[in-house]
């Protein structure tokens, strides 16, 4: 058995270091055409921040795993490829703003198709439309090479930050086929470590869809403690205890009921507004309508929490300067898709803040990357205005106490630990007063920062605040 994965990026590297460190007799070759992330993967700086996995790469890399941008040659020699490349949400055309763009897709079942000899197994990695898996058969049966294919669904379910505990002990493995031998020599991978038990066979279709389903599900839960949240601050409810409450009925269980600025990522909001999007070429509006409102409840409390700094602040943040403190979608990753700090920073900037960024992992060339393409149109273009303020307006430091030095406010936006362990007294004597403290993830103690000196502000809890202010 030779695998080959063709995508070397937040699914497929993890996804095959896994497979490689726990299968050492199977040979695993990661193809990507960007040489730039080829050459990381095979550096001491992985292109990927996650716990965990610098271990399992450097026990792999140069036995049975290997990263080169060899796409043709390794699918020549393997047995099973996996597609596992970006889809993502279409910016044009029919579709655009909610369906997937499968452009990816359909260049790798063609240079599988061309380069494929005998028998292999392709297995859909990446998230994908119900019945894209007709497709990539239709592709593959499409060369007149000779050789035959079995197409497997493999979706992934891995969290960032804990993808490694999710790979080594999943929930489950779905697979979805109409080849059981094709299911069996899939399975038999996963089961070098993986219980059989664990391991669930459907058909492609079901397979396809539950990944869709799954994201959106827990999306829906994000959005709906975060609608609460906002009853929570108007009535002087606590959303931490509503969801502790909550979340000891069995029925509904603790998970996913953190009240946060909003929920980001590479798949919720592109996997919820791909489902949308096929409710509605199924002619399924009010189906549409419900899944768009996870979406549309999550960009208001971004919003929501970008006008609370502004009233708070007297109205007005113009020249006043903002830390921020974190800009990754969440902990333990340098991932930034969708990260709810993009919006809130970029609505701040339109109001003329002076923002001052750090994120333990995320380099200033994504941060400034990511607000030009918040302001981007939908034709490529950014005003005159916006790249103006995201070149004056913005700076990007090394840790939490330069990016507070004369600053107005803290804004929390992503929970790492580390901003637990700052010293907030010395924090406090270098800010202007009062001193403003945002916690859009409800990470830090409340009463201690109160008796500091600082306002506090938080998602679902009222204003906090001291009258020597």
């Amino acid at each position: 058995m030779k695998i080959c994965c063709i995508g070397a990026g937040y699914v497929g590297g993890p996804t095959m270091a896994m497979i490689a460190k726990q299968c050492p007799e199977i040979p695993v070759h990661v193809v990507d055409m960007n040489q730039e992330r080829i050459d990381a993967w095979n550096s001491d700086r992985l292109p990927i921040y996650e716990p965990g996995l610098d271990e399992i790469v450097r026990e792999a890399r140069g036995r049975n795993l290997t990263f080169s941008t060899q796409v043709d040659q390794a699918i020549a020699e393997a047995d099973m490829i996996f597609i596992s490349v970006n889809t993502p949400t279409k910016t044009f055309g029919m579709g655009a703003g909610r369906a997937a763009n499968l452009e990816f897709i359909e260049k790798c079942a063609r240079q599988i198709a061309r380069n494929a000899k005998g028998h292999k197994i392709v297995v859909e990695k990446s998230t994908l439309p119900v019945r894209t898996a007709e497709a990539v058969k239709r592709i593959l049966s499409s060369e007149c090479s000779g050789a035959t294919f079995d197409v497997l669904s493999n979706p992934e379910f891995l969290a960032e930050g804990t993808a490694i505990e999710d790979l080594l002990n999943p929930d489950r493995v779905l697979i979805g086929g109409e080849s059981e031998a094709a299911i069996n020599a899939l399975s038999d991978v996963y089961a070098n470590w993986i219980g059989r038990e664990r391991i669930l066979t459907t058909n492609l279709w079901s397979s396809e869809l539950s990944k869709l389903t799954a994201n959106a599900f827990l999306a829906q839960r994000v959005s709906s403690i975060n609608a609460i949240s906002a009853l929570c601050e108007a009535t002087g409810a606590d959303v931490d205890e509503v969801a502790r409450a909550i979340g000891t009925d069995s029925r509904i269980g603790p998970k996913f009921l953190k009240s946060s600025v909003g929920f980001g990522g590479s798949c919720f909001q592109k996997d919820i507004l791909n489902l949308v999007y096929l409710c509605e070429h199924f002619g399924l509006d009010q189906v549409a309508a419900y899944w768009e409102q996870v979406v549309t409840m999550n960009d208001h409390q971004k919003t929501r929490f970008s006008e609370r700094i502004v009233k708070t602040m007297f109205n007005t943040v113009s020249n006043k300067k903002l830390a921020i403190w974190g800009f990754a979608f969440k902990k333990d990753t340098n991932d930034t898709r969708e990260s709810a700090a993009i919006y809130i920073c970029r609505d701040l900037l339109r109001e003329r803040a002076q923002l001052t960024i750090y994120d333990p992992k995320v380099p200033e060339a994504t941060i400034r990357r990511d607000l030009l393409a918040a302001c981007t149109d939908m034709h490529g273009h950014v005003n005159a205005d916006d790249q103006a303020l995201i070149e004056n307006n913005v700076t990007v430091v090394n840790d939490c106490y330069e990016a507070s030095r004369d600053a107005h406010a803290i804004a929390v936006l992503t929970e790492w630990d580390e901003f637990k362990e700052v010293d907030f007294q010395k924090i406090y004597a270098s800010m202007h007063r009062p001193s403003f403290l945002f916690d859009g993830r409800n990470l830090l103690d409340h009463p201690k920062l109160l008796e500091c000196g600082f306002e506090i502000h938080a998602i679902g809890k009222s204003p906090e605040q001291r009258s020597n202010n």
